[in-house]
């Protein structure tokens, strides 16, 4: 995405850029390590066409690198770009919200019971 094209609004710039739910799992992924392709595909559960859209995308967007080894055939690796790396106190929060959330969901329900 061009910086041209980006919101004015600040959470609508991270909404373009990792609001599809494939895209912030794959940030979460590989904030671990780098992966493989077939690695992440495994871990996710997606399609390879929906993972390598988000993927090419993301690289477009400077959030993820592709290397590709030029000693082993038909290796590459996807890690996260410096840029990519800044989205890590985003996700953790967003982990720690999601844990809240349904912990507060589960005592609701049992007050109605």
């Amino acid at each position: 995405m061009d910086y041209k094209d980006l919101s004015s609004n600040p959470i609508a710039v991270v909404l373009q850029l990792v609001g599809a739910k494939w895209k912030i799992l794959i940030i979460k992924n590989l904030l671990k390590s780098e992966m493989r392709f077939c690695e992440l595909k495994k871990s996710l559960g997606c399609t390879a066409k929906v993972l390598t859209s988000c993927l090419k995308e993301m690289e477009e967007d400077g959030l993820v690198i592709r290397e590709v080894d030029e000693r082993e055939f038909n290796k590459i690796e996807y890690y996260l770009s410096d840029i990519g790396y800044t989205l890590k106190p985003v996700i953790d929060s967003m982990q720690k919200w999601g844990k809240d959330y349904k912990r507060l969901r589960k005592l609701m329900e049992q007050y109605k019971q």
